[in-house]
């Protein structure tokens, strides 16, 4: 795969899908089924719904490249990452609200704040992994090796300040995970969002 600026690479792929070549869709979905799959699974905690999540992402962009707006989505892995937590988190709704009404396990409220709850691990998640290398390794040394800043620096050849820079940042940018609102209101009942 060429090593294209996201950009460039991502109007291309939306030009491409949109004249309907197959290989795109098969392109895209190499790069980007792991990502869509993953945070359904964090989502739903379910194998065969992350899976269903996961076709009805692709067969959406298929169906409708030109929702996609670079202007407003930002890049199309974060376009594609966003309609998959979206769609996770209406299928949640959908089992739970299920679930109550035949069992009358929980309330509306406990749902929402399991909804919210995964929704924010998901997110988290993307954060981690769309993070740019060195703030990653930075986080993944101090929290699971549990290294401090000096260790850190000296692990990664930089300096004692460079690494707190690294960490500090890394972490502003998972705190985001759980401010963010979901992403607008619960869908109409019976339709999904998107």
């Amino acid at each position: 795969m060429p090593k294209d600026t996201p950009p460039r690479w991502d109007r291309r792929m939306q030009q491409r899908l949109a004249r309907g070549e197959a290989a795109a869709l098969g392109e895209l979905y190499d790069r980007f089924a792991s990502l869509v799959h993953n945070t359904a699974r964090r989502v739903l905690e379910d194998q065969e719904a992350a899976d269903r999540v996961t076709r009805e992402v692709f067969g959406y962009v298929w169906e409708n490249p030109d929702a996609y707006d670079p202007r407003v989505e930002g890049s199309l892995r974060a376009w594609i990452a966003r309609l998959a937590r979206r769609q996770a988190v209406y299928r949640l709704r959908q089992s739970g609200a299920r679930a109550i009404a035949e069992g009358g396990e929980g309330s509306t409220e406990e749902l929402e704040q399991r909804v919210r709850r995964a929704a924010a691990a998901a997110r988290a998640d993307y954060i981690v992994t769309a993070m740019p290398a060195p703030l990653r390794t930075a986080l993944e040394m101090a929290y699971f090796q549990r290294r401090d800043y000096r260790q850190t620096a000296a692990h990664l050849g930089v300096t004692e300040d460079e690494a707190r820079r690294r960490l500090r940042l890394g972490l502003q940018l998972l705190s985001t995970a759980h401010a963010r609102p979901l992403d607008g209101p619960p869908p109409e009942p019976g339709r999904p969002p998107l």
